[in-house]
């Protein structure tokens, strides 16, 4: 973080939202940590996880999403599902990535054709 000392006052760097974006966007697409990444750019660590947080709920502008992505809400029950109709066993295509984030607790991340079933047990096995 660059500082610039004004007589007894210190001014803080000020990033734009296209800078917060960016440096968010690294944390999500590289292998290297958040903390890593911060240090790259001189940035504590817990304030790029605020600006992740910003940015997962659209406020540092216009996320980098391929069209037609979309974040679905998702809900967990304790009850079963009904068996009214047969359940497909469609995989789902390659190319597709599911992310599911626990605040605080957990995020999976599951690419490729995977089953229904290895998903619910995934979920369940966190909230637990």
């Amino acid at each position: 973080m660059e500082a610039e000392v004004v007589g007894r006052s210190v001014r803080r760097r000020l990033w734009t939202a296209e800078e917060k974006r960016r440096i968010v966007e690294q944390t999500l697409c590289s292998d290297s940590s958040v903390a890593v990444v911060a240090r790259q750019h001189g940035v504590n660590a817990n304030q790029v996880f605020y600006w992740r947080k910003l940015y997962r709920a659209g406020q540092l502008g216009k996320n980098e999403q391929p069209e037609g992505m979309r974040l679905l809400p998702v809900s967990v029950s304790d009850e079963e599902p009904s068996q009214t109709a047969p359940e497909q066993k469609t995989p789902a295509p390659s190319g597709v990535t599911i992310n599911i984030e626990i605040p605080g607790r957990a995020l999976v991340s599951v690419e490729g054709a995977v089953d229904a079933a290895i998903v619910r047990a995934v979920v369940e096995s966190l909230r637990g």
